[in-house]
């Protein structure tokens, strides 16, 4: 069973159509597992090749998470191979939401930590639950990992230059009010209209011709995606000979012990 439902060319009440969900439901927290990864390129790219679909919005099906970020047990105790297999994914799901041809918004209906904010990020437009116990941030150096220079360049992207480096150094994760005085999400609304804002968002957006609009995203974006693009397989090489290391592997395992306790 695939771990995403997609309801695409949904109607809402105003006749909005065109416009596909996506909704994240791999319990508990929508880890970015290399399933769900591979799910979510695979949706993409059906949609991407659908003429009749303009635009996407990503949610999550799991309460109070919009995603908890990569799954740490696809990098924990695992082969270089599995790790650099994993990796190639993320890159891949990354690519594919940057560069997307349609009109994306990220419905951001619970927390959204490291990944899930890597995954928010790449959308034309963020609307966030307005619920102080959410938070959304690359906290990736808490854990003792380094966000890769594509999830840097997406945050600096986003926020600026000063921003990104408090961020990235401290790991910081942001209520959403603090999100969005930064600009890292563009909305908050309460937690129930999440959604229909996000459908009301998308018809400004699609009031716009496409090709107009898919040749600016593409002009803005396109210097990212092509340091990107030019160095994949260096990046891959560069997270496996990372993460293999026997310190980052300890680090991972404490983290996880910890998670563990939590759960209990």
């Amino acid at each position: 069973a695939t771990k995403m439902a997609l309801r695409a060319g949904l109607r809402s009440k105003r006749g909005l159509t065109g416009v596909a969900v996506m909704r994240m439901q791999s319990p508990p927290v929508n880890s970015l597992n290399l399933e769900l990864l591979t799910d979510i390129c695979i949706a993409l790219e059906k949609l991407e090749m659908d003429k009749s679909c303009r635009g996407l919005i990503i949610t999550s099906n799991q309460p109070k998470v919009f995603s908890a970020g990569l799954d740490i047990l696809e990098m924990y105790g695992k082969s270089p191979e599995h790790c650099g297999e994993f990796w190639k994914a993320v890159q891949e799901m990354w690519l594919k939401f940057y560069g997307s041809n349609l009109v994306t918004i990220a419905a951001i209906n619970g927390s959204s930590p490291a990944g899930g904010c890597l995954m928010a990020m790449t959308c034309d437009y963020r609307i966030m639950a307005d619920n102080p116990r959410y938070s959304i941030g690359l906290n990736e150096t808490q854990l003792g990992i380094v966000a890769p220079f594509w999830f840097k360049d997406t945050l600096m992207n986003t926020v600026g230059h000063r921003t990104t480096e408090m961020a990235l150094e401290l790991g910081l994760l942001y209520s959403p009010a603090e999100a969005l005085k930064i600009g890292m999400v563009d909305q908050l609304v309460p937690e129930d209209q999440v959604l229909t804002t996000a459908t009301e968002a998308m018809t400004k957006w699609l009031a716009i011709p496409d090709h107009a609009r898919q040749i600016t995203k593409s002009m803005i974006r396109k210097p990212t995606i092509d340091k990107l693009m030019s160095n994949r397989e260096d990046d891959v090489k560069n997270f496996v000979k990372f993460i293999s290391k026997d310190s980052i592997q300890k680090s991972l395992g404490v983290y996880l012990e910890m998670l563990k306790k939590r759960k209990a």
